[in-house]
């Protein structure tokens, strides 16, 4: 073996071990800072997914956010903007820990990952802050508190239709009152597992208007929203349950509405200084969300059939529906099966029917959130608001 022959050998072996030591672990690229002293944006560049789960959510001055599956380099620490006075990067294990001290009293207002998207070629884990107007709740120099779990995901159920609004008429039932059944036995079942934070648009027969619905699961910093429905057509041998996600012409719209209003970044918590980064920023959460969407009707289409609840053909759609015009939180809309059809009907309608199809639901949800950090990212946070 020649000289030269030996030192490219044992450059391989070196090159190789390093890969085999560090396994699939990624790395924190770099921090960057955005914004001003009312709300600031800090995003950690990574080179592969992560999962983000809030320490430290800023009531002491500081917050504190653990990204699992990468490291971080050495000396990874500076000066922040706005809020945040100075950042630290330090490794935990299998994670590493974002530590940001705080200029100023301030929380957490919404996180999320934003995936390789428009030349560039990496992942991004932003976080934005906003001031609280508060005093820390323990000086600086006191002992840092216990880390507490991260918030719960937040699940909005939607039942259709409503009120004056009876939506589409069986033999026997009214899809109004169809939808309210199936929401109310759905917030059971996901209640019961303990894992999530549920909430209805309506909890009785009542009237909520078609772009107030996702309106609510925004505001509230909802992470998952799911509007239930009924269908209906003229061929009353037409059977079984659907999802619909946002088509590309609904997602341009919602894009469209948005932006309309001249403060619409602020609406969506993105810093304000510079309107065409906003909207990139905006473009590129909207992809996510519906990329999101799309995991979501792969589970629940999985679980439905996996329950022996009839399916239409192509049972996964899309539309420019109302209710699915959120362009932050992942968004479906379930049609249960076709009210119209005398078997479906009664499958709506009965008690144990019902039932089961609501805990195929539950099940995909399950599902959904289990899904690896690459397919999703849960926005809320502890003691963060809306997101």
């Amino acid at each position: 073996m020649t000289a030269l022959a030996f030192i490219v050998f044992c450059a391989a072996v070196l090159i190789a071990g390093r890969g085999l030591a560090s396994g699939a672990m990624g790395e924190v690229i770099r921090v960057r800072f955005g914004g001003d002293a009312e709300r600031t944006r800090v995003v950690v560049d990574l080179d592969r997914t992560s999962r983000g789960q809030v320490i430290q959510p800023g009531a002491d001055g500081r917050v504190v956010v653990a990204l699992s599956g990468v490291a971080a380099r050495r000396g990874m620490s500076g000066n922040g903007v706005g809020l945040v006075r100075g950042y630290r990067v330090a490794g935990a294990g299998a994670s590493s820990r974002v530590e940001l001290d705080l200029a100023v009293s301030a929380e957490i207002e919404r996180r999320f990952l934003l995936p390789p998207a428009d030349g560039v070629n990496h992942y991004r884990y932003v976080i934005d802050l906003k001031a609280t107007g508060r005093a820390p709740t323990a000086p600086r120099n006191a002992p840092r508190a216990a880390p507490r779990p991260a918030e719960r995901p937040l699940i909005y159920i939607d039942a259709g239709h409503g009120g004056r609004d009876p939506g589409a008429r069986g033999a026997h039932a009214e899809e109004a009152d169809v939808t309210l059944a199936a929401a109310l036995v759905l917030k059971q079942e996901l209640e019961r597992s303990g894992r999530y934070r549920v909430r209805l648009t309506r909890d009785s027969d009542v009237y909520v208007g078609l772009n107030r619905r996702p309106a609510i699961a925004r505001e509230a910093g909802a992470d998952l929203f799911i509007s239930l429905h009924a269908d209906a057509i003229a061929d009353p041998a037409t059977r079984g349950a659907s999802v619909y996600t946002l088509s590309e012409q609904g997602a341009g719209r919602a894009v469209r509405e948005i932006t309309a209003d001249e403060n619409w970044h602020r609406s969506l918590n993105l810093p304000g200084r510079d309107a065409s980064v906003d909207r990139i920023l905006l473009d590129m959460t909207q992809r996510a969300t519906q990329n999101r969407s799309a995991v979501l009707a792969r589970s629940l289409l999985g679980e439905i059939e996996g329950a022996n609840h009839p399916l239409l053909r192509r049972s996964h759609r899309d539309a420019g529906l109302a209710v699915l015009l959120s362009p932050d939180v992942p968004a479906v809309l379930l049609e249960m099966g076709y009210i119209t059809n005398p078997e479906d009907e009664r499958l709506l309608t009965d008690v144990r029917a019902r039932r089961r199809l609501m805990r195929a639901v539950a099940a995909g949800i399950d599902a959904y959130f289990a899904a690896p950090a690459g397919s999703l990212q849960i926005a809320s946070t502890d003691g963060a608001g809306r997101p």
